[in-house]
Parts: C-alpha cells; structure tokens; sequence
C-alpha cells in the first residue's frame, strides 16, 4: 500500500504528514513549522522544503509526489496562484516552482477543498454519511469557502472555483468585498462581518465568542446580530443546496461551532430550499484543524 505524502500551507505554519495508505490512514510522521511568509515567496518555498524532509527523515524514505493545501487557488487555464490571502503567493507559478524546488511532483488544491476532502474520506463523513456521493464542505470562519466532493474527488471546476460560496451575492446590506463586488456572503456571515455588525449596533467591538456570551445573557445587539446571521446562513446556504442537492453539508471554521446554526439555522434553511422537505444532514467535522493536512494527502489519489 502507498503511503500519502500531504502539506498544508496556511499563513503562520506549514505542516506535513505521512499517513499509511488510503484505506487505513495512520499517521507515521507529522510535523509544523511557522511559515515566514513576511520573508517572501522564495522563502516561502524552501521552508515547505524542510518540512518535506523533516518527515522524510522520520519515515526513512522520501516521497516520489506530495499533496499540499495552499490558501488560494491555481488558476487551470495559466497555472499561478489566485485569490490567495497570503498576496505574496498570488500571480506566481506556485505548482511549477515548488516542483522544481522538491524534485516530483505535487498535486494542489485550495484548503477548503482539503477540507471537503478530509472529511470526506476520514472524517464525519464516512461515519454518518458512508454512502455519501456529494459532500459540500463549508469553511464558515474568518472568511467563508467552500467545497464540493463528488464520488471522492474534489470538483475543481473549469476557472478552479467550484465550491467558492463565500463570493455569491447574498444581500447589498455587506457592503463592498475585497473580491471587487458587493454583497457577498463572506460579507454577512463570516466572523468579522458578524462583529462589524454587532459594532455598528452597539458602538462596541467584541469578539464573536463575546457576541454569543451576550446573545445568551438576552442583549439586544448581540440577538439581532445571531437573528441576522441565521436568516442569511439560511438563505446563503440554501442557495447552493438547491444548485447541487449535496448527500452531506459539513460545517467547519470557528462561525461552524455555533450550535444554533444546526436547529433555528436548519428551519432558516427549510424555508428557502425547492422542496416540500429538507432532508439533508448538517454536521460538525471531527478533524479539526488536521483536516487541511489529511486532505492535502489525499490529493495524492488523483
């Protein structure tokens, strides 16, 4: 059996890891180091670099193909890296140059599409949902992303953005993107959005976990602020529900852990999806942060 060989690029760290094959994904090596992207994109390269043979080292052998997670997206038709929040990567030839930096091949994808994937394949997928054919996996945290799974493998799409939910129009009430449109999802329901509008109420800035310590003490501010996220997390996600009718929706990021968007969030979604019912599953992932990671491994399979 072929071990799988994964990165995953974030901001502050990379991390890599070795599982033991596909069909029994035991962790040999795993490892994190920060990612110094303050010096530079070269800089940058070297250090995924090190972590590929940090774990080589640890598993007494070197890898003939690597998966790596990255933020951003490598655009299909002229191969650079796109839409990353870490700019320095953006207009490069990511793919190309981190092959000749390693000596093989790497299989890439963005880190919500890990993510879907992960789950997918060794998360709560397989243990709620195993006959699951369509996994829409939701990245509802600082920013809001996504991506589909589809009998296993992740759809890219012809401009590599299946999946990006977070930059539909959802209401003008968000204001302007950084995406150069208006009104998107990001901008409503991702967690700076919800503590901008708690701000715009209250002329307070708290934290989102601050927000919902208020909510649960019955402030106000902090009740039209959740009320406000519910009913568009309702409409946002009912939007892709009825485009790909997924088996399983699965809810990561930091917004995801907020227990209401699995009850009064799922009746928002009721009523906006072209059915008499609603009978897909919403749930919490269980790989936590690794999911990024396990699923840059899994590339490997494509």
């Amino acid at each position: 059996m072929n071990k799988l060989w994964g990165i995953d690029l974030g901001g502050t760290k990379i991390e890599g890891v070795v599982l033991s094959s596909a069909e029994d994904p035991q962790v040999l090596s795993r490892q994190r180091i920060s990612t110094q992207r303050e010096k530079g994109y070269q800089h940058i390269l070297q250090r995924i670099n090190e972590v590929v043979q940090i774990i080589s080292q640890e598993v007494g052998e070197k890898p003939s193909r690597v998966g790596i997670g990255t933020p951003g997206t490598l655009d299909p038709l002229n191969q650079t890296l796109k839409n990353s929040n870490s700019t320095v990567l953006n207009g490069k030839p990511f793919k190309k140059d981190l092959e000749q930096v390693l000596g093989i091949p790497v299989a890439m994808a963005n880190d919500a599409n890990c993510f879907a994937l992960a789950e997918t394949r060794m998360g709560v997928v397989p243990r709620v949902c195993p006959q699951a054919k369509v996994v829409f996996g939701v990245i509802l945290g600082t920013g809001v992303g996504g991506g589909i799974v589809i009998n296993n493998k992740i759809l890219n799409g012809m401009q590599g953005i299946g999946g990006e939910w977070g930059h539909t129009f959802l209401d003008h009430s968000g204001g302007p993107c950084f995406c150069g449109d208006e009104g998107c999802v990001e901008m409503i329901i991702s967690g700076p959005a919800l503590e901008r509008y708690y701000k715009k109420l209250s002329g307070v800035r708290l934290t989102l976990k601050d927000i919902m310590a208020q909510y649960d003490q019955g402030n106000e501010h902090a009740t039209s602020t959740v009320n406000r996220l519910l009913e568009f997390f309702g409409k946002g996600l009912a939007n892709v529900i009825n485009i790909i009718d997924p088996d399983i929706v699965v809810l990561g990021g930091g917004v995801g852990n907020i227990d209401l968007l699995y009850t009064e969030g799922r009746k928002m979604v009721q009523k906006h999806i072209f059915n008499t019912r609603f009978d897909t599953p919403i749930h919490k992932p269980i790989l936590g942060d690794s999911a990024g990671v396990f699923g840059a491994a899994y590339l490997m399979e494509d």
